[in-house]
């Protein structure tokens, strides 16, 4: 979801179009590979992220004990403070398949502002 929208915020198509599910060579790639080259796409663009917000859908497990350690790890994978990632979890109220604890949903979106001097990372 970090990724799509980081991809989003400057109308780069979305995670799919950069790196296809039916292609062997990103068959088991890491997230954080991916959302390393992201990040560089974007500041050879000459932008960094302003903030990112994610919003994860789940009744289990419960996130709030993880919380901090994944704004820390997104915030290092985009290079910026760790105040400008917001990561919070809510639940479906048991309403549908992520209600019922079928799955888990992820939404973000992100702000990119212009890259400033001597901030390239």
């Amino acid at each position: 979801a970090v990724i799509d929208a980081c991809l989003g915020a400057l109308a780069l198509g979305d995670i799919g179009s950069h790196f296809p599910d039916d292609a062997p060579e990103w068959e088991g790639a890491d997230s954080k590979e991916l959302m390393r080259s992201v990040t560089g796409l974007f500041q050879e663009k000459g932008w960094q992220i302003g903030n990112v917000d994610v919003t994860v859908i789940a009744e289990q497990p419960k996130l709030a004990p993880w919380i901090g350690a994944m704004r820390d790890s997104i915030a290092g994978l985009l290079h910026c403070a760790v105040e400008g990632v917001s990561v919070k979890a809510t639940t479906h109220e048991g309403l549908g398949e992520l209600g019922a604890g079928e799955g888990i949903a992820a939404m973000a979106v992100a702000a990119l502002q212009p890259l400033s001097k001597g901030d390239e990372r």
